[in-house]
């Protein structure tokens, strides 16, 4: 079946609600892991699950190139070839394939884009329908529609053009989309002008998709000030009944600010990446577990934290796995820094329950940004 939005409660424009996958049922706003290869990287299904895991991601992209398509079909699709028992989204591949297009010009053409393979330097040229079928094949419950994703400094006539292009590739991606069990969500693009996203938004809207995307806020480069205002220029014009999603945002004060303007769905890959590095989300803000003063911290990396890493393991031992470049140090502090997400959202959904969404705003930003925190952030907003 298509997924469903439903709207439960509201606390301003943040959204309580519940998304009906073929799956089951999951409450929004939700943080999404993502499993850019067909697995959330260090991580089991099993073990994602045990955080509460609703929606997983996986790349067209990557999934084209390896294993392909068409193996993953053979397998019965994505979630038996990794044995995931929840929803999954695809991405189009559009963020992968325009930052491996060196010339923009030349490579970004009507019909799709050229660009390189990263793996073997083969010349791939990839289209918005060629990437629905992909995702067609590879049966994610949710696909997403192939548009342009333009940098950050990029010229207002040059994002003009590119909204035109996305709306053109979005009614042509939906065109061939024949998988009737999966959902196509369409995406809003236009920078930080008010004028492209408003435009962009009431054009998507006008295809008629399962689901709205704000893309083009998690590229390289944007201001924060950018990224919230792209939102609010984008919400008023996405209908109530069907979810939003926005792409490629995981910092924890973010899902904060995405959720109070209206978004019901984030994804990033940040969790599992700082954890590679050793960093973790507390509530007092990331710390780098390799700095000397853990070495002798026989606590765990968060008191409260419910994850199975802070309640088996300390900082001195995870410490010494990191330093020593155990994978299992990484496994941890991933499972931990996506459980600190999936918690977050939990609490959001509770606060907005509780009508106290912006008291749990002032007390969190207190607590993880420190002496950064500024009383008057909101209003910078």
């Amino acid at each position: 079946m298509k997924v469903k939005y439903e709207l439960i409660d509201t606390c301003g424009k943040a959204r309580l609600g519940k998304l009906h996958t073929n799956y089951g049922v999951f409450d929004t706003p939700m943080f999404m892991p993502v499993g850019t290869q067909a697995t959330v990287k260090t991580l089991s299904p099993e073990e994602l699950k045990e955080m509460h895991s609703a929606v997983i991601l996986a790349n067209t992209y990557h999934l084209w190139l390896r294993p392909g398509e068409d193996v993953v079909a053979a397998a019965g699709g994505l979630h038996k070839f990794m044995n995931y028992d929840g929803p999954i989204l695809t991405d189009s591949g559009g963020y992968q394939v325009f930052s491996l297009a060196k010339n923009k010009k030349k490579d970004i053409v009507e019909e799709g884009v050229y660009f390189k393979s990263h793996l073997d330097g083969k010349k791939l040229f990839l289209t918005p329908e060629l990437s629905i079928q992909i995702q067609n094949k590879l049966d994610s419950d949710i696909a997403m529609s192939f548009d342009e994703c333009p940098a950050a400094s990029a010229s207002y006539d040059y994002l003009k053009n590119s909204v035109e292009r996305t709306l053109r590739w979005a009614k042509r991606g939906k065109a061939v989309h024949q998988n009737k069990r999966q959902s196509l969500f369409g995406i809003v693009q236009g920078g930080a002008y008010e004028d492209l996203r408003k435009y962009s938004a009431q054009e998507t809207v006008k295809l008629d998709f399962d689901g709205y995307s704000i893309g083009g806020v998690a590229n390289d480069g944007e201001a924060k000030e950018d990224m919230y205002a792209a939102i609010d220029y984008s919400i008023p014009y996405l209908p109530e009944d069907k979810p939003r999603y926005l792409m490629g945002v995981g910092e924890p004060v973010d899902l904060i600010e995405g959720v109070i303007r209206g978004i019901d769905m984030f994804d990033c890959v940040l969790p599992t990446r700082i954890a590679r590095h050793g960093n973790a989300f507390t509530r007092n803000g990331k710390i780098n577990i390799k700095n000397a003063k853990f070495k002798l911290d026989f606590t765990p990396i968060e008191q409260d934290c419910d994850c199975y890493a802070c309640k088996n393991y300390t900082k001195a031992y995870i410490r010494h796995l990191i330093v020593s470049n155990e994978t299992f140090g990484a496994r941890l502090l991933s499972i931990h820094n996506i459980r600190f997400l999936i918690k977050e959202m939990e609490e959001l959904r509770e606060a907005i329950k509780q009508k106290n969404l912006l008291e749990y705003r002032k007390e969190f930003l207190k607590n993880y940004l420190g002496d950064k925190y500024d009383k008057n952030f909101k209003e910078k907003l």
